[in-house]
């Protein structure tokens, strides 16, 4: 008797095969969690599909081993699915199968060949990645992606992806040098060109390869004629299958990579790849021309083509306009011209020159800015342009299109309920014809009284269309099959395609219209060859030629917005932070300097992102309404909570979602950096506070909430109570009891004890302030106290004070009041809304006496500027600056630019997010004491307030100091650190490390090497 005999014939067939793949050696992961699940039920598209069991493949026998199993008679109703990066727009990677997900563990670059430029590597690899890893030996992979920081090759492959300047550079197929990928029954397959005679041989064979070339022949040479009649001249021709170019007439050569190269995951699955690479243009210009409206920059586009640019890509007034509400605008706007005064900007194409060599762009790049300047003279030939910048600098370049690609993500951040989605945006028309086609596009929109947004690459004829609908309503879903329709109608009359990059996904069900009565039977013979019996990826592209009912899927699948819409409409009002997220995933940005989500970068796991988290709190809100349970509201009773109509696997979940949000360092980077601004420590917190209204709460969040209270007490006498807290006994009950480790050291001697020896320095409460005289109140400075400098780190409050003395100020340190930051952070809400008002009623009245205010800890201040507009029961009516917002003000400019001295400035993250222009001030700031700073990259330093003090978290808080800030810190001689948890984090895994105890010393913040300098 075997282990899978005794195993419960009643459970679901997906279970028994999960058991057997355990049982078998599946060395990967396994994930049949419902949030697990749930995860994997979305991509970047409107639909959600929540598959049976996601599995994750650790290497090249797992997946084999995953596939085999599966062709076991028991198991042969059972479909597989590949995904990679999960930022398809058409739901490719959707199925209510078993989800095969190749991005956790294919990552891998095995070789590559500097002087031939090619690269090898497994498909999880993620496209800037693997940019990083040859750009040293002077070569990129071409292909440019708006999501090519998380995109990975097995899904740029699988929908053949190209994007900007395709023209030049290709599309991904153009690339392929080889591939080797597993077919249905575990077969591993290499493939690159043979010749057609090769192929003869092969066909000849019995193996399910051989039946892969036979097809090949007969479909790609056999139906010769009939393609090349069919498919239309366009740099972005019929994707899945590529019969065009799978046989090569003049090479004669058949090369099945172009078979799989669009394929969407439904012949195999693409495990490694081979790929050609081009060498890094040396030279690049970027020409940001500036139009009156949108339609004179399509109309100018094809006078761009045809100057020879590399790519003109195009962003429409939507798109401007929410950029310029945007983190983005603040570092972009000096490279786009907004035309003289009195003149509209309305639309931009971004024309790229790129070259080895300057001389070969510099004569093209003269003859555009000739014919720009005389059409902005008024002459003969104008089309609306209204000015232009040159961007000649790769910094500059890059920022600006760091906008254009995040144009997808801004469209969702349009005010109001219906929201530019992605359902219809590829479509592909011949560049000459694509102004009027976007004339009649615009007047079928305008048809349903829709808005929309629009960008894309008008050089291949390729634009970006985002009507905005609300798939809550059944009427708008039932709208967007009827828009897909008239675009599919329309894109065929202008002799296009409806899917020119985004593959088809779920509108596969337009594919024999497109294909035809004569090649798409062909196709579907091509996937009967592969996948005879529809178990890989079922529905999408074709139907196996011959299955008595196999169907294809169709744009009216169950969307996102179905379960939405089961969600009270005043609990979606109160968690729009997170009901907002669509899908984009730029926070999956992989990145290490990048600040966006640390806990996804130190795990991996996509439940620990802002999009993760918005999927599990969107159903975790609909299960809870679905019991009838208002979660808006609190609770009678916790007995209310446990009543007996409530079904076991809701508790359940509800850990399921409590361990996402442990997760979260609540550093809020997501709230500037996603373009949607899904703001995930808002939701976290009204989250904990619900969920700990079931449970019981850790006595480590009470002492964490309760700072603000204990830390001024014990800071009367700071050596007792470190001796107190720091022997070895102490420090092992904490680690035990409580969870928690190298929690830091009180100031000694104590901010109170310094402040007493400066005769000249104020302090008290806000009366003694309010008496002061008003000449006297314009040259203090009110220093409002945070508990972490305060009380741990006093030396930089005495710094700041010593600043503002010598900038010939007043010190006026107020009397501690409070904040409340860690009372949010861990879900006491009740006790914030009392903190937040009750400081707010202090500061406002210094406020409203004039009274400049400045706070040293970002996060905290931050905090002021944020969260207390939600919760104050009284207006937020002052602002509290921060250090370098002040002194940027006050500070006298220097003469020159700083020489000699320099230094390195590591900003925390939620500073460098919240307030983009915070590096720039503090360069300012520094410059104008003689010193030269240079902002490093970074992303979070894995501290975060407590995260990186609880035990439990410890591995992914070095993780993530070792990602980004070990190396910069170590090879850098005057760190300056602005955040308090940063230094904290710097301190004692740098002491840990056994680093230079000098360089220890040295890494401050930059107060306290300004009050040094200005000494």
């Amino acid at each position: 008797m075997t282990a899978l005999d005794s195993y419960p014939a009643t459970e679901p067939l997906y279970r028994r095969y999960v058991f057997a793949l355990e049982q078998a050696g599946f060395a990967g992961d396994i994930d049949d969690s419902y949030a697990g699940r749930l995860i994997a039920a979305t991509d970047n598209s409107v639909y959600q599909q929540l598959p049976q069991v996601v599995i994750y493949p650790r290497n090249r026998s797992d997946l084999q081993l995953a596939l085999q199993l599966g062709q076991e008679t028991d198991y042969q109703s059972l479909s597989f699915s590949p995904r990679g990066g999960g930022t398809g727009t058409n739901g490719q990677s959707l199925s209510n199968g078993i989800i095969v997900d190749l991005s956790r563990y294919f990552t891998n670059i095995h070789e590559s060949s500097a002087e031939q430029g090619w690269v090898r590597c497994q498909t999880g690899v993620v496209k800037d990645a693997l940019n990083d890893a040859v750009r040293e030996y002077g070569w990129f992979f071409s292909p440019d992606l708006s999501t090519s920081n998380r995109a990975t090759i097995g899904g740029m492959i699988n929908t053949d992806a190209s994007g900007q300047g395709s023209l030049v550079y290709g599309k991904t197929s153009d690339h392929l040098l080889e591939l080797e990928a597993v077919l249905i029954n575990g077969e591993v397959i290499k493939t690159q060109p043979v010749t057609v005679t090769e192929a003869e041989s092969i066909a000849a064979g019995e193996s399910l390869e051989a039946g892969l070339y036979r097809q090949a022949l007969a479909s790609c040479v056999g139906k010769r004629a009939a393609i090349e009649a069919k498919f239309p001249p366009l740099n972005r021709f019929l994707t899945g299958y590529d019969l065009k170019h799978c046989y090569d007439p003049e090479q004669q050569t058949i090369d099945l990579s172009r078979l799989l190269a669009g394929s969407e995951g439904t012949l195999a699955f693409i495990t490694e790849a081979k790929l050609n690479l081009t060498p890094i243009p040396r030279c690049k210009v970027l020409v940001n021309i500036s139009y009156r409206d949108f339609d004179a920059a399509l109309r100018h586009a094809p006078v761009l083509v045809k100057a020879q640019a590399t790519s003109v890509e195009t962003i429409d007034s939507t798109v401007l306009d929410l950029a310029r509400n945007d983190i983005i605008w603040h570092q972009v706007a000096e490279f786009v011209a907004e035309g003289k005064a009195g003149e509209t900007m309305a639309g931009i194409n971004m024309v790229e020159y790129t070259a080895v060599e300057a001389a070969e762009l510099e004569d093209k790049l003269a003859a555009l800015l000739e014919t720009l300047d005389n059409e902005l003279a008024g002459g003969p030939a104008t089309h609306g342009v209204v000015g232009y910048k040159v961007c000649r600098d790769s910094a500059s370049i890059q920022t600006v299109y760091a906008m254009r690609k995040k144009s997808v993500g801004l469209l969702g951040a349009v005010k109001g309920e219906r929201k530019p989605i992605a359902f219809a945006e590829d479509t592909a028309v011949p560049p000459d014809s694509l102004a009027d086609f976007i004339v009649e596009f615009r007047q079928l929109l305008d048809a349903h009284d829709l808005h929309y947004g629009m960008f894309g690459h008008v050089d291949a004829g390729v634009l970006h269309v985002r009507p905005a609908l609300d798939m809550k309503q059944p009427e708008d879903e039932t709208l967007l099959r009827k828009i897909s329709d008239q675009v599919a109608a329309l894109t065929a009359k202008y002799g296009g395609l409806m899917w020119g990059e985004h593959g088809k996904g779920y509108r596969s069900e337009y594919a024999p219209q497109f294909f035809g009565d004569e090649l798409y039977p062909e196709i579907q013979k091509v996937k009967a060859a592969f996948d005879p019996d529809n178990r890989l990826n079922p529905g999408k592209l074709a139907t196996p030629y011959g299955h008595p009912t196999a169907t294809l899927v169709s744009v009216d699948a169950r969307k996102r917005g179905f379960f939405d819409r089961q969600i009270p409409l005043n609990v979606r009002d109160e968690y729009a932070a997170a009901m907002n997220c669509n899908g984009n995933g730029l926070c999956f940005n992989y990145a290490p300097e990048s600040p966006m989500c640390p806990s996804f970068k130190a795990t991996g796991d996509r439940r620990m992102s802002p999009k993760g988290r918005a999927t599990l709190i969107r159903e975790w809100l609909r299960l809870n309404s679905e019991q009838g349970l208002d979660i808006s509201q609190k609770p009678a009773s916790r007995w209310e909570l446990f009543k007996e109509k409530k079904p076991r696997y809701s508790r359940d979940f509800n850990h399921q979602v409590k361990a996402s949000m442990d997760a979260c360092l609540a550093c809020k980077a997501c709230a500037s950096q996603c373009p949607v601004k899904v703001d995930v420590p808002s939701f976290r917190s009204k989250f904990l506070a619900w969920y700990y209204q079931l449970y019981r709460r850790p006595q480590r969040d009470y002492l964490v909430a309760s700072i603000e209270r204990t830390a001024p007490l014990m800071a009367k006498l700071p050596r007792l109570f470190n001796s107190l807290t720091h022997n070895s006994v102490s420090q092992w009950l904490m680690t035990k009891t409580l969870g928690y480790v190298d929690t830091p050291k009180l100031s000694v001697p104590s901010l109170q004890q310094r402040w007493r020896s400066q005769k000249n320095w104020l302090k008290g409460g806000s009366e003694k302030l309010l008496g002061l005289p008003s000449e006297a109140r314009q040259k203090t400075i009110v220093i409002v106290q945070d508990p972490f400098t305060s009380f741990y780190q006093a030396e930089v409050v005495e710094a700041l004070a010593e600043v503002i003395e010598k900038l010939g100020y007043q010190p006026y340190l107020l009397d501690f009041i409070g904040n409340g930051k860690a009372q949010h952070v861990k879900g006491f809400l009740e006790q914030f809304k009392r903190t937040a008002t009750r400081v707010t009623h202090e500061l406002n009245k210094l406020a409203q006496a004039d009274f400049q205010l400045v706070g040293v800890d970002a996060s905290t201040v931050l905090c002021l500027r944020d969260e207390y507009h939600d919760y104050a029961e009284v207006p937020v009516n002052f602002e509290v600056e921060l250090p370098q917002e002040w002194l940027a003000k006050v500070m006298p400019k220097a003469e020159s630019e700083a020489h000699g001295e320099s230094a390195e400035l590591f900003l925390h993250c939620t500073e460098q997010t919240a307030v983009p222009q915070s590096a720039k001030l503090w360069q300012q700031v520094l410059q104008r004491v003689g010193v030269k700073a240079q902002a490093v990259a970074t992303g979070c330093c894995g501290m975060a307030g407590t995260y990186g003090h609880e035990a439990d978290q410890q591995t992914s808080s070095r993780k993530l100091f070792e990602l980004s800030w070990r190396q910069p810190l170590a090879e850098s001689q005057q760190p300056l650190l602005t955040g308090f948890s940063c230094r904290c984090q710097a301190g004692r895994f740098n002491q840990q490390a056994g680093a230079d105890t000098k360089k220890l010393q040295q890494v401050q913040h930059p107060l306290q090497l300004l009050a040094e300098r200005l000494n």
